[in-house]
């Protein structure tokens, strides 16, 4: 607690300089229209980066990455991955299509009316597919971790930049023949995403889609 009294008390003391009685006056006639902008531009640029800082010391100590969630995985009861709370921060394929606040649509890596009927490919390579567009689709800019990775399962944490919220994002190989890929994205705190897990599937999926991908519908 100390340093961050100390980080906290450095702060304080800098934000004197750019509002208390350290700055140097200057006649307002002066100074010259582009250096009172250049002036004002500087400040609003410290200002940013003071406040971010001081978010994110917040964050830290507010642990806002939550916990993460005992009932991630594949469901024993239902062979599915599990579904959304009520609240409007999660998205998920085994939801009800009639949700349309949680549903959203399989994808289908072997599509019949695409290379699925000329040249399909085999799970490992579409997995393969799907895990470099995790690694290198970042639509929202949050960092993505990949916890864990087996023969039909994925699961990555999503950090956000400054605050470090922790979404959930997983992604599941169903067992037979047919080439579908289940998904789910949530967050672990909040009631709101404002459309942020969503967005991401939706990134992933156009990326996906280049590789021959599709979606049993589009959202």
């Amino acid at each position: 607690m100390a340093s961050l009294s100390a980080h906290y008390s450095s702060y304080r003391d800098r934000r004197i300089d750019y509002h208390g009685s350290r700055l140097p006056r200057i006649a307002a006639s002066q100074q010259q229209p582009q250096q009172q902008n250049n002036s004002k531009d500087e400040l609003g640029r410290r200002e940013i980066i003071l406040r971010s800082s001081e978010i994110a010391v917040l964050g830290a100590i507010l642990s806002l990455s939550g916990k993460k969630p005992d009932y991630l995985g594949v469901q024993k009861n239902q062979q599915g991955l599990a579904l959304c709370p009520a609240t409007k921060n999660c998205i998920s394929t085994s939801e009800n299509t009639s949700d349309i606040t949680h549903y959203a649509p399989p994808w289908n890596y072997n599509p019949e009316e695409g290379r699925g009927g000329k040249n399909p490919v085999s799970r490992e390579k579409a997995m393969q597919e799907l895990l470099q567009v995790i690694k290198t689709t970042k639509p929202d800019k949050f960092t993505p971790k990949i916890l864990e990775k087996k023969d039909d399962y994925i699961h990555v944490e999503y950090e956000s930049p400054i605050l470090g919220f922790v979404d959930d994002v997983e992604f599941w190989f169903p067992p037979g023949k047919k080439s579908i890929v289940q998904y789910r994205s949530a967050s672990r705190l909040g009631s709101f995403d404002f459309d942020i897990n969503r967005k991401r599937i939706k990134a992933f999926r156009l990326e996906l889609e280049k590789k021959g991908w599709t979606s049993e519908d589009s959202f």
